[in-house]
């Protein structure tokens, strides 16, 4: 139980954050310093705790060694999906029928599809609605070995789940291994695919909406935020640039992540925060694209208090420190210290507050 045999000046040194304690108040600034603490972390709904990932939360609320006043209240109140805590069981019950989802409907969907992008359409959806689309590849083996992942279909959807633009591509190198177990692909499929580099025209010239790509890396210009999944991989096989700042990976988001440095799957993230399965068999491309856009939008929907957040965070979390002597630092209370932390990461959620032409 917190508070027994603590004394008054470890609570005092005690994380208005994470909790951690520190016999010296100086020990607790420089935690504040290097930990980012921040309103955009997951935060436990009982005791308030941030977290630095839903997966150290989940593990806060329902792990082998849970804090046990809160996992008692999560048992009866707490959405397994998105973790947060409902007013009363009723409210869960509501609740849950909205926060899982029905597994897509791919093979469908991607059959009905249209294989092109239109002006027209391209146009229309950047006008209606916030300018998001989310992509995915599978790969074909080359190389000798048949390990070299060769893009051989890509799929490209709109926030409504729609196929905006989806094909087979011809590889420019020789396929050794068409992975057929998990992609479905066979050489007739490729036969009269559309070539790389054509493919690579079409959606560098959709996701820029025409624009020069050194204008849209200085925010200028009209330009769409790219979901995905491992996306670094995809356009690196696909050939294809696009600024890191308007790409939204779900295998980078540090709250998605088991730890700052290791990625979760994304079939892992989708049963655990959808609450469906994908990836059991061959796999379509449009699955994974809906996945990835439903985890993004599901991110983005949080409510977080705002607060001024430039797209490079860490170097304003440094300022604000070194703006303030350590003595001036030490004065403040763990709240204080905690008011003026900012993240290091860019949160979704911000998505939500500001155009993308700003």
């Amino acid at each position: 139980m917190e508070g027994r045999g603590e004394s008054s000046e470890s609570l005092r040194n005690k994380c208005a954050a994470c909790f951690r304690q520190y016999n010296k108040l100086e020990h607790l600034v420089e935690h504040m310093k290097t930990s980012y603490h921040s309103v955009h972390e997951p935060m436990c709904g009982i005791c308030k705790k941030h977290c630095r990932s839903f997966e150290s939360l989940r593990e806060h609320l329902i792990g082998p060694l849970p804090k046990v006043e809160c996992a008692k209240i999560f048992s009866t109140r707490g959405c397994n999906l998105c973790l947060s805590i409902l007013e009363s069981a009723y409210a869960l019950r509501v609740h849950r029928g909205s926060c899982q989802l029905p597994r897509a409907a791919a093979g469908l969907a991607s059959q009905m599809s249209k294989l092109s992008i239109t002006a027209s359409n391209e146009n229309e959806m950047y006008n209606t609605r916030k300018p998001v689309v989310a992509l995915a590849c599978k790969m074909v083996g080359g190389g000798s070995d048949g390990t070299l992942d060769l893009c051989a279909r890509v799929c490209l959807i709109d926030e409504d789940e729609k196929t905006v633009f989806q094909t087979y591509i011809k590889p420019q190198i020789p396929i050794t291994n068409y992975r057929y177990e998990s992609t479905g692909i066979r050489a007739e499929h490729l036969r009269d695919a559309m070539p790389l580099k054509q493919v690579q025209r079409k959606i560098q010239d959709f996701l820029c909406n025409g624009e020069a790509l050194w204008k849209i890396r200085t925010k200028g210009g009209k330009a769409w935020i790219l979901v995905g999944h491992g996306l670094d991989h995809d356009l690196a096989c696909l050939g294809i640039e696009y600024p890191s700042l308007l790409i939204r990976d779900t295998a980078k988001y540090p709250p998605l992540m088991k730890t700052s440095k290791l990625s979760n799957s994304l079939k892992y993230l989708t049963q655990a925060y959808l609450g469906y399965d994908i990836q059991t068999g061959i796999q379509d491309p449009y699955e994974d694209c809906v996945a990835a856009m439903r985890l993004y939008v599901r991110m983005r929907n949080q409510v977080h208090p705002v607060e001024d957040h430039p797209y490079w965070v860490e170097a304003q979390n440094k300022s604000l420190y070194a703006n303030s002597r350590q003595k001036d630092l030490e004065r403040m209370s763990p709240e204080q210290l905690l008011d003026i932390s900012r993240s290091d990461y860019y949160c979704w959620c911000l998505d939500s507050r500001q155009g993308l032409d700003n």
